[in-house]
């Protein structure tokens, strides 16, 4: 800190990086260890009304508007991770003065200086942190210049009427500063003091996800620390935090984790960006490219999500709402699609994002949803029963190569040479051929099951029958998440596949569900399977899981001559078992006209 003693005041400036979470927790624990009468903002003097009023909404956030001498439109976000906005916010709770003491400068230049990393401030702490980088030579316009004696012209001004005063200021300003308050002949500058248009408005939800400086989870993690006393935060802790929050929305909705080597993929991930980047930590872009490199679109969509969802905003503002992009900031910024599936390479002409329409307020789906007359998204069926037929084709060539045998050539070659034992044995000075008989029989049914949900709770209530719609489909049993749990569009749910069961031809299964019949069965799994098993009218039983079938079931298939062949669930793609785990409910049949607007391509 620099400190000095300015007409019989103690005049201390507490430098910062503006819009960094450190800095803001930081400040407030030195004001409060200072214990100054007025507090000097590095802010226009014009903005002292409604920065009141804007202190006193927080936790709601606000925009200060203005026109400046040049007529564009420039705008302050009121946030509480802003140093600026903690030492007016935490000087008006001590009952000290607020004084913003800046101007207006036409055209003033962004300050791209190179600074180490804010993170540093909670492993230095703020004042090794700030001896540090005052060391910097920070290059002055003379835009520059004329701020800094405007505000050094006004905080003489109040060291003659307060006994302490806490001056809290850009890093790049604070040396210049202390130095033109030591001078006595300050000339005044020419700079207006006053702006056109001065008015608060409130940030709207929509811009609270994109125009604020921290991630708006971090946002609300301060506030809420800050309430309960629990300052300060550390960024690597937010961070975790939020991955976890991510992950638990994205098993919420797909009921999927990532696996502990996604994670450490994207730590490692993360930590190279930053690196590469002269950063200690991350930033939110960083960690979104990271989760979508290791856990997938999916997840980094919930991670944005969940980053950028402010706690606190609110539907009903007593001010004006006020829409904000990037752009009327005037500041960098990157973008980040999120593709469901890429088509082939041969079939791809650019990438096709997700469309998505969004609610006019959170929840307004969900709560549309009625769930009485249901029907199924038709390309996903098509989905589910080529993965059918598929695997009753890998677990016919499963029997086939049971009843494979390899024997000595003596009058008929067989189904051809086996030129790999012919030559291990070619010591005998034999011909080997190979004897590979056609599976007897073909599969009726198929039972997938991702999920046996044995705990004491549910994790798939929701039990059902499906009837095919006509000759080409199966009659499908399945437990499942909800309907209704998880609405992403007008009429739309999205639930995920605990198992299910596929049986040939369709319009003949009762409710597996209800039936007595089925009741020896001990888990949902198993009475899956042991329907498939009556139902099938075929030899074969296909049942894909992560264990074997149970030894009921088998004994079940014996007394009916039916034969159940497992494969393990890890010998299918783990992407393709993603996105034929996940399906989507529809509200009535009018809403296939337009649900692929929101569910994307499943082709």
């Amino acid at each position: 800190m620099l400190e000095q003693t300015l007409r019989g005041a103690r005049v201390r400036i507490f430098p910062v990086l503006h819009g960094r979470l450190e800095f803001a927790q930081a400040v407030r624990a030195e004001l409060r260890a200072f214990r100054p009468e007025a507090v000097a903002l590095e802010l226009p003097t014009f903005f002292e009304g409604p920065l009141r009023r804007a202190l006193k909404r927080l936790p709601l956030l606000s925009v200060i508007a203005f026109r400046d001498p040049e007529g564009t439109e420039v705008y302050f976000v009121v946030e509480p991770a802003e140093a600026l906005v903690e030492a007016g916010r935490t000087a008006l709770e001590e009952g000290w003065e607020i004084f913003p003491v800046d101007a207006t400068a036409p055209d003033y230049p962004e300050n791209t200086e190179p600074l180490p990393d804010a993170y540093l401030v909670s492993r230095l702490g703020y004042g090794r942190y700030v001896e540090e980088a005052l060391q910097v030579d920070f290059p002055a316009t003379e835009a520059d210049h004329r701020r800094e004696l405007f505000m050094a012209r006004r905080i003489q001004t109040l060291a003659g009427r307060f006994r302490r005063v806490a001056v809290v200021c850009g890093l790049a300003h604070a040396r210049r500063l202390a130095e033109l308050l030591s001078r006595e002949d300050l000339p005044e500058p020419l700079l207006r003091a006053k702006a056109e248009g001065l008015a608060l408005f409130h940030l709207s939800a929509e811009s609270s996800r994109e125009v604020l400086s921290e991630p708006a989870f971090f946002q609300g993690c301060y506030e809420e620390a800050r309430r309960e006393d629990r300052l300060p935060l550390d960024r690597l802790d937010l961070q975790e935090r939020l991955i976890e929050e991510a992950e638990r929305a994205l098993e919420r909705e797909f009921r999927e984790r990532l696996s502990p080597q996604a994670r450490r993929v994207l730590r490692q991930f993360a930590r190279n960006q930053a690196l590469l980047s002269g950063r200690l930590t991350p930033d939110f872009y960083q960690l979104v490219v990271a989760a979508r490199g290791a856990g997938g679109d999916d997840f980094a969509w919930h991670l944005w999500e969940v980053g950028t969802r402010y706690p606190y905003q609110t539907e009903t503002p007593e001010i004006v709402p006020l829409d904000l992009r990037l752009e009327d900031l005037q500041r960098p910024h990157r973008r980040v699609r999120f593709l469901k599936r890429m088509r082939p390479l041969h079939l791809r002409r650019r990438l096709r994002p997700l469309k998505r329409r969004p609610e006019k307020r959170p929840g307004e789906f969900k709560k549309a949803w009625r769930g009485e007359i249901i029907c199924s998204f038709p390309p996903e069926d098509l989905v589910i029963e080529n993965f059918g037929r598929e695997a009753m084709r890998r677990a016919l060539r499963v029997v086939s190569e049971e009843l494979r045998r390899v024997e000595p050539f003596t009058a008929s070659l067989k189904d051809g040479p086996d030129l790999r034992e012919t030559i291990r044995r070619w010591h005998e000075g034999r011909l080997y051929v190979v004897d590979a008989p056609v599976a007897p029989g073909r599969a009726g049914s198929v039972v997938v099951i991702f999920e046996e949900d044995e705990g004491p709770e549910e994790k798939y209530p929701w039990k059902l029958t499906w009837h095919g719609e006509h000759e080409e489909e199966s009659d499908m049993a399945f437990y499942a998440t909800p309907p209704g749990e998880v609405v992403i569009g007008p009429g739309i749910s999205r639930c995920v596949y605990g198992g299910f069961m596929l049986t040939y031809p369709p319009m003949r299964v009762y409710d597996i569900w209800t039936d007595p019949f089925f009741e020896f069965a001990r888990t949902k799994a198993e009475r899956l399977l042991v329907a498939a098993i009556d139902y099938s009218l075929e030899r074969f039983v296909v049942y894909v899981a992560r264990r074997p079938p149970s030894a009921l079931a088998k004994r079940f298939a014996a007394r009916q001559g039916k034969r159940v062949i497992y494969l393990p669930l890890g010998s299918f793609s783990a992407l393709y078992l993603r996105r034929l785990r996940t399906f989507h409910v529809l509200e009535g049949y009018h809403v296939r006209t337009y649900a692929h607007e929101y569910i994307g391509d499943r082709s």
